[in-house]
């Protein structure tokens, strides 16, 4: 599951450039966001946590230890451990350092899935709430995040985590998020994020003035194409997010800051 963290960024002391439409800091405004996903399927049963739709698909014992993991760019191991009869514990590291941390807990009528998260993928962690609705019910005897659940809404983030900047030089784009960063150029070449764990390739096209495409590549594949469209006013930014490894799109509006 993907969270919005990678859209996040600090302004960094660019040298001074001549204004464009996209320079300044966003943020996201949460109640535009829409997701157009297939549903996520998990299961805990018998002592064991699967989560059938993660690409690779994830299977391991939740007995709360480091259980390795395969095939993921952002963790190399996996803890589960069951909480009580509706939350779950999910540690994922990568070479021993924890980068993502969620509570999952079903609700009481077993419709709402929340996941409390903490992502310690950049310099500070980003914290918030995933919700998804459940679409079909799980193995008889599971817990109770087991099932089919759609994506749903993103009603708590912290600041940092819904936040960007940005500044256009006279061929490309410059960009920092928590202590990550890129400087890319409008010809298509790819350049490595800085200090991110994944290892995330950019590369740009700028479509027009007000419009650039950046594509994200991990491990040699293609992870997103994402789509990001500022109004004529200069007062918005419309961003649209396609996870072409999972099959999901996420799009949503940002207002620049002051």
């Amino acid at each position: 599951m993907k969270t919005l963290a990678g859209f996040v960024f600090a302004l960094l002391p660019f040298a001074a450039l001549a204004a464009g439409p996209f320079d300044g800091k966003w943020k996201t405004q949460l109640d535009t966001l829409q997701y157009s996903a297939r549903p996520d399927a998990y299961e805990l049963k018998d002592g064991v946590y699967t989560c059938s739709t993660c690409v690779p698909p994830i299977s391991v014992k939740a007995d709360g230890s480091d259980q390795p993991v395969a095939g993921h760019s952002y963790y190399d191991t996996m803890a589960v451990k069951q909480v009580d009869a509706h939350s779950v514990q999910v540690d994922s590291k990568l070479q021993g350092k924890l980068i993502f941390s969620s509570t999952v807990t079903a609700s009481a009528d077993g419709n709402t899935l929340s996941s409390h998260f903490r992502d310690m993928s950049g310099t500070q962690a980003v914290t918030g709430t995933f919700v998804e609705k459940r679409v079909s019910a799980g193995a008889i005897g599971a817990h109770a995040i087991s099932g089919k659940w759609q994506a749903e809404k993103l009603p708590e983030f912290s600041d940092l985590g819904a936040t960007i900047a940005y500044r256009m030089t006279g061929d490309g784009l410059q960009m920092e998020w928590n202590g990550q960063s890129y400087d890319a150029k409008f010809d298509g070449k790819q350049v490595l994020t800085k200090n991110d764990p994944g290892k995330t390739m950019v590369s740009l096209k700028r479509i027009s003035d007000h419009v650039i495409e950046e594509t994200d590549t991990r491990d040699g594949k293609v992870t997103d194409i994402t789509l990001m469209t500022v109004s004529a006013d200069g007062a918005s930014m419309t961003v649209v997010d396609k996870d072409m490894i999972n099959d999901m799109t996420t799009s949503f509006v940002m207002k620049k800051l002051p």
